[in-house]
């Protein structure tokens, strides 16, 4: 397993569907994009920018309920890919009890906003890396929350049936 971090986010030019990428900590050269929804690319980039919403989101609703209930996040990783699906694993441990540890299956982009939400480190296969060996990643991926902003404003129903 490779730690990575969130790299940046981008925007399909022939989808326009949200990318996240994870690049490794230990070797820039090794980076992972993975497609995401919406919802999701959004919620990332809240957190990444420290924007807080008045009310408590998803992922921070989570967050709330694990930590009210003694566990923490203790890591999570992406560890496979499975007809063109990557699968994550969020790793929780029990602040109570030490050695009970929890392991659910999830979709990577859940697993990451989880595990920005705890400060969680995150790990990815290495053997994934291979995969994405062919995909050009610019480094000008970031968005700007202007330039998020404008692209949710733009979004049509229609937009969602793609990925049904």
């Amino acid at each position: 397993m490779v730690e990575v971090y969130v790299s940046g986010m981008g925007i399909d030019p022939i989808s326009q569907m949200p990318i996240v990428v994870l690049k490794s900590k230990e070797d820039d050269n090794l980076a992972l994009p993975i497609w995401i929804g919406v919802f999701e690319a959004n919620n990332i980039v809240m957190n990444m920018q420290g924007m807080d919403s008045p009310r408590p989101m998803t992922y921070d609703l989570i967050r709330n309920i694990l930590t009210s209930t003694g566990y923490t996040v203790k890591m999570v990783t992406i560890d496979s890919v499975e007809n063109n699906t990557y699968i994550a694993t969020i790793h929780l441990q029990n602040s109570k009890l030490p050695t009970e540890e929890l392991a659910i299956d999830s979709r990577p982009s859940d697993a990451i906003n989880i595990a920005l939400r705890f400060d969680a480190p995150i790990y990815v296969n290495k053997e994934l890396f291979s995969n994405s060996a062919d995909v050009e990643i610019q480094d000008d991926l970031n968005i700007t929350e202007e330039d998020l902003r404008s692209w949710i404003e733009n979004i049509k129903p229609e937009d969602f049936e793609k990925n049904i």
